[in-house]
Formats: structure tokens, C-alpha cells, sequence
């Protein structure tokens, strides 16, 4: 049973696992979330509208299979698009079966793998980041982790957008799951962000079909 808001994917009556195997059992485009072009199309014209140019370079964090990456990959000069993820397996399958021709060549897009937010291991630091749909799946220990080492690694005035899913906290599984659901508060995602040392500004509604709600910090 799938809950499109919740986005909980269950297989008789437990969740499905993280990984290689869920990926087996319920497919790529189910496992990062469903609507393939419709959010794929949504999260890159929301930041051409917020001033991504194809010179800048854009780290997108949970890239997973290019849902939305392989239409940045396509846009921005080469070398400038960043991909982040802890699934190597989501990643392989976004470079063999999602971009398109000869792109992974000619654009040279950079991948980072890691499940701790080691954003050290790019070559470049970028202008914008996203995070889709990440943490809607986080606890927050593990936003807090991604915010600070974020923070660490990119420039002042660097622009951060991630989504969520705005709700009470108290209910939220111990820890983050990949196809499990999470939610916080506008004021604690605000929260979050002063305290790794970003400026929060909570923008909301976006048009998102699930109603995730958008967030922006920026590198004070």
C-alpha cells in the first residue's frame, strides 16, 4: 500500500527496505518517490525561476537516479552539476538508463557517494544546492549533520533549498529510512538552520503535489 502523501511504501504489512533489495521489489522511479517528470520538471524550473544559470555549479543532494538531475545535467555548462547520494546502486542507474545520448561525457557531471554527508569529496564548491524529498525521509540528527557539514563546505552566500513535510515531530520514526516519512515544523526547520549557522527563510507552498513544503537557507 502506497500513501501518496506519506509516501510510505509497504510490502505485507512492513516497509519496504532501503537498498538493492528495495529497488528490486518496487522499481527506481517508486523507490525515490513516483511522478517522474512531473517533479523532475517541477524542481528544475523552480530554480531557473530562483536564478540557477548554466555557469553556476548546483550540488544536488539526494540526486538518486537523476530524476531531476538529468534535466540540470543537460542545462548547466559542464563540470557545474554535482550529484549527491548514499545509494551508489540509484546512482549507476540514473548514468545508464536516465541520461540521455552522450551527456555523462559531455557534461562531466560529478558524483559523490556517502550515508554522512561528506561533501568534501567534490572538486568544486557550488552556488545552489537542493535537497528534494530528503528531508521529508531524515531524523534530525541527520538534518542537522547534512546543514552543518553543508555549511562547512560551500561559501557565503550560498543558496540552500530543501523541502519537507510540515507536521508535528512527535510521531517520527528514530531513525532516517529512505522510504519512511518524516515531518517538522516551519519553526523547527527555521530551527535547524540558525543553529549551523544559516540564514532560514520558509517559503511553503511551491505547487508540489504531495504538498511539501520548501525551505531556503543561506550561508551567513
Amino acid at each position: 500500500m502506497i500513501s501518496l502523501k506519506k509516501m510510505k511504501l509497504k510490502i505485507f504489512g512492513g516497509l519496504v527496505p532501503e537498498g538493492e533489495l528495495g529497488l528490486k521489489i518496487i522499481g527506481y522511479r517508486k523507490y525515490v518517490g513516483g511522478k517522474w517528470d512531473e517533479i523532475g520538471n517541477l524542481q528544475f524550473d523552480y530554480l531557473i525561476k530562483q536564478g540557477l544559470k548554466s555557469s553556476h555549479s548546483f550540488l544536488d543532494i539526494g540526486c538518486g537516479a537523476l530524476r531531476g538531475g538529468s534535466r540540470f545535467i543537460e542545462y548547466l555548462d559542464a563540470g557545474n552539476y554535482l550529484g549527491f547520494d548514499k545509494e551508489k546502486k540509484l546512482v549507476e542507474i540514473g548514468k545508464k538508463k536516465v541520461l540521455q545520448g552522450n551527456l555523462l561525457k559531455e557534461k562531466n557531471p560529478e558524483f559523490v557517494i556517502s550515508d554522512k554527508f561528506e561533501f568534501d569529496g567534490f572538486l568544486k564548491k557550488p552556488n545552489y544546492s537542493l535537497a528534494l524529498s530528503l528531508f521529508s525521509h531524515l531524523s534530525e540528527e541527520d538534518i542537522l549533520l547534512c546543514l552543518k557539514n553543508l555549511r562547512k563546505f560551500v561559501n557565503k552566500e550560498h543558496i540552500f533549498f530543501a523541502t519537507f513535510f510540515e507536521g508535528e515531530s512527535d510521531r517520527n520514526p528514530d531513525k532516517s529510512h529512505s522510504l519512511d516519512h518524516f515531518d517538522f515544523t516551519r519553526e523547527e526547520m527555521i530551527k535547524f538552520g540558525e543553529r549551523t549557522s544559516w540564514k532560514s527563510e520558509y517559503i511553503g507552498d511551491w505547487d508540489h503535489p504531495r504538498d511539501q513544503k520548501m525551505i531556503k537557507y543561506i550561508a551567513e
